[in-house]
């Protein structure tokens, strides 16, 4: 029998698996321009700790939002990403492009981050002090509903 909470448990009540059990969040800025269509959130330390570490790679439409989380490490990981510092109220406090493989970054005031594909940052113009907008579930999923 496996203990519960280890990280590759395959447990049924395992909530902390992004992809099985994560929520999906949709990411809009404040004019309702979708930012990130399919971002999931990680809240619990295992989803925090895990990450991206051992994903491929982040489509155009997917990220991943860190609450709490006022840094973050890209360890172990094969790609670059976008990282994009909040504060408590979504309020964008710094915009790191293109943050390697193997480095760390932070920001001062920041109390979660949202990690978008490399290059997503600049494509969608994000500038700090631009407020997001979190939004349960996807478009897709509302428009269906």
């Amino acid at each position: 029998m496996r203990p519960a909470l280890w990280v590759g448990s395959r447990h049924p009540r395992d909530r902390d698996r992004l992809g099985v059990n994560g929520n999906t969040i949709s990411i809009e800025r404040a004019d309702g321009a979708v930012l990130c269509e399919r971002c999931l959130v990680a809240d619990t330390f295992w989803t925090r700790f895990r990450g991206l570490m051992g994903h491929k790679g982040l489509a155009d439409d997917e990220g991943l939002l860190l609450r709490p989380a006022g840094s973050v490490h890209t360890l172990f990981m094969r790609f670059p990403i976008d990282v994009v510092f909040l504060d408590r109220e979504y309020t964008v406090v710094k915009v790191v492009p293109d943050l390697r493989p193997w480095r760390l970054a932070l920001a001062r005031r920041g109390k979660r981050t949202l990690e978008l594909p490399s290059g997503a940052a600049a494509r969608a113009g994000l500038e700090r002090g631009e407020r997001l907008v979190l939004v349960p579930g996807t478009p897709k999923t509302r428009a269906s509903a």
